[in-house]
């Protein structure tokens, strides 16, 4: 049976993630929005939990707790959908997100953005990317002829680079829907994904660069199990979001800390910049939602084409409508 991304199974996994991850996380009471909070929640996804994301990120975050004299804890979330809910329901206040999730908790959940991520490199974008075994001899233009002769592994519906940005700039414009393309379609992270394409459970799968990054650091048998055949267009980097209720000098205090973390000179500085090193960045960048209109032009293309399988003439013209507003947008801007 084939199982697309947005299945009854999926669907039900994610609800049970989210009820166990927000008992967890606010232990069913919301924390009481404006006032000054004497704790804050920070969200993190981490398909892997806290093992492998932890060590990472605490370092951040106890230097986070230091600068804004509030505690500040961790949320390991296992997917997108449990995120977003748990800054919705005021269970988390801070979070890393990538680009798409940030656009829903924006929308969703009271949230604005203060600073997005730049990596080691200097660059604030990454790739979608689309990945098989080597040595398999799949190739881009095998995988696009369909036939249903290979098992895809396509990423959670809310990732950015594990399925909006395939299916705009690679599925979408060529008429390829992955569900009658592919002999099976499953939904995961990039490492589970990754982890089926090595092992041969998977024939292709999406990923992005960064996962290439982390899993050739931290299982590089592994990432020798694996080959990329497209690589896609730039796409914006991930970002840090707050509640906007937050209490106004907190949220200052906050953006602060981000905004100058492992700049400068002297030992702490060098110090910060490790911490940086570790999750792959150089630093963090002011920006506010303006940042994310390119992730609002592909979600809008997204819907258009929905529509348009659907015959809904309507859908399709309002999203043609909003795709026009964001590209009028973009060539307006300097």
């Amino acid at each position: 049976m084939t199982r697309t991304p947005i299945t009854r199974r999926f669907l039900g996994v994610a609800a049970l993630a989210m009820s166990l991850g927000l008992a967890a996380c606010g232990k069913g009471e919301e924390k009481a929005p404006g006032a000054a909070p004497t704790e804050i929640t920070f969200s993190i996804l981490s398909a892997e939990g806290q093992a492998s994301s932890g060590p990472l990120w605490q370092p951040l975050l106890d230097d986070m707790s230091k600068a804004i004299g509030v505690p500040v804890k961790p949320y390991f979330g296992s997917n997108y959908t449990v995120l977003v809910e748990a800054m919705r329901g005021n269970h988390t206040q801070v979070g890393w997100f990538s680009a798409k999730p940030e656009v829903e908790a924006i929308d969703r959940a009271k949230a604005e953005v203060i600073a997005r991520t730049v990596n080691r490199e200097g660059l604030d974008s990454y790739q979608s990317t689309l990945i098989v075994k080597k040595g398999s001899g799949i190739t881009l233009d095998k995988v696009l002829a369909c036939g249903k002769q290979y098992n895809f592994g396509i990423g959670d519906a809310q990732s950015t680079s594990g399925t909006l940005a395939p299916m705009t700039f690679l599925f979408n414009a060529r008429g390829v829907v992955p569900s009658q393309c592919f002999k099976t379609v499953r939904s995961a992270n990039h490492q589970a994904n990754a982890f089926g394409v090595a092992t041969g459970v998977i024939d292709v799968a999406t990923s992005n660069s960064v996962n290439t990054i982390f899993i050739r650091r931290e299982n590089p048998q592994l990432a020798d199990q694996i080959e990329e055949i497209w690589v896609s267009p730039p796409i914006p980097e991930s970002g840090i979001v707050v509640r906007e209720d937050l209490d106004p000098a907190l949220k200052e205090k906050i953006r602060s800390f981000f905004l100058t973390y492992g700049q400068g000179e002297g030992p702490e500085a060098e110090r910060q910049r490790k911490v940086l090193a570790g999750l792959e960045y150089s630093r963090f960048a002011a920006a506010d939602d303006s940042y994310l209109n390119p992730i609002r032009e592909m979600i809008a293309d997204q819907k258009r084409g929905e529509a348009e399988a659907k015959g809904d003439k309507a859908g399709a013209a309002a999203a043609a409508a909003e795709l026009q507003r964001l590209r009028s947008l973009r060539e307006v801007q300097p």
